[in-house]
């Protein structure tokens, strides 16, 4: 699989990350295991998770995804074949300094790693100066325990003026983005952040790319709903562009034979400025059907009537 360098972070990944927001939330240790081991087998490359997944499940507190990602790492002996990558920020006190320190101590622990490749704000945090935000981050850096570190959900305006900040105190820079992409949601990066990252030669990997599996096709009624614990977040999909969506992706899985899970990774990879979409998978099938995302290319004509349907 060629691989996509991740902006100027000096990192390089394919087309695909695996999300790990469902280790030991909706994936069991078994299914996470096998999914692991099945990514590796398939080429591995770069894993998403954050200190706060799951804590808005009962019982759970956070780093639950951390700790089962760790406990794989012990027991397959496979840290040289993937990059970790994880957040902090949503979690009680957000992103102030001492926060940053004690978080990423606490992933590290729980990953049972010496660095994390790629560490993000995962929220902006407007009560933190981000001079103090990036010097804390400086130091994680200089310490060698992270290697690049990224920005997600910021807006535009406060990614801008982070760059700036990091370039007149000379602190490191983000130079990786999470926003939420997917077909039907297209707002936080098309536009003034989508032009920025590009100008700025920034890595961008997406979250939300299947829309919480509306565009897997699984959600085609209210009926549908209660086929995954996530179907209730696909709700709101039903209505407005949600089916038109969903016939034109059928209309181009026709002509490809590809599954709608394919083309809605594939069309995310075919954006510009994006180098890879983050999807997650609760089982070894799964995964095998949407890493077949990597090899999907649109024509024009089909990502074009997929631009259209997302107008609608």
């Amino acid at each position: 699989m060629t691989e996509r360098a991740l902006g100027k972070s000096g990192l390089s990944i394919r087309p695909f990350v695996l999300g790990g927001n469902v280790f030991s939330m909706t994936a069991d240790q078994k299914a996470s295991f096998a999914i692991l081991d099945r990514f590796v087998e398939r080429g591995g490359g770069m894993i998403d998770t954050a200190d706060v997944y799951s804590a808005w499940v009962p019982g759970h507190k956070g780093g639950e995804s951390e700790t089962m990602m760790g406990q794989w790492l012990k027991a397959s002996g496979a840290r040289d074949k993937v990059l970790v990558a994880t957040k902090v920020g949503m979690m009680p006190g957000g992103l102030k300094p001492d926060r940053i320190r004690e978080a990423v101590q606490g992933s590290l622990d729980r990953l049972g790693i010496d660095v994390i490749d790629l560490y993000f704000a995962h929220k902006d945090d407007p009560d933190v100066p981000l001079g103090e935000v990036l010097g804390a981050f400086a130091e994680l850096v200089d310490a060698g325990t992270v290697r690049v570190i990224g920005a997600s959900n910021y807006s535009a305006e406060r990614l801008g003026e982070a760059l700036r900040t990091a370039d007149e105190l000379g602190l490191p820079r983000f130079t990786v983005v999470q926003p939420e992409l997917n077909l039907l949601d297209r707002a936080q990066y098309e536009g003034p952040l989508q032009t920025l990252c590009i100008d700025e030669g920034l890595g961008v990997i997406t979250y939300f790319s299947l829309a919480s599996g509306y565009l897997s096709g699984k959600y085609r009624s209210a009926d549908d709903l209660g086929k995954s614990p996530r179907g209730a977040r696909a709700k709101a999909y039903l209505e407005g562009k949600g089916p038109a969506m969903l016939a034109a992706m059928d209309r181009i899985a026709g002509e490809t034979g590809a599954t709608l899970s394919q083309i809605a990774l594939a069309w995310v990879a075919a954006q510009p400025g994006v180098t890879a979409p983050i999807a997650s998978a609760t089982s070894v099938g799964q995964l095998d059907e949407i890493l077949g995302s990597e090899t999907l290319t649109l024509t024009a004509e089909q990502l074009a009537a997929l631009n259209d349907a997302g107008r609608g």
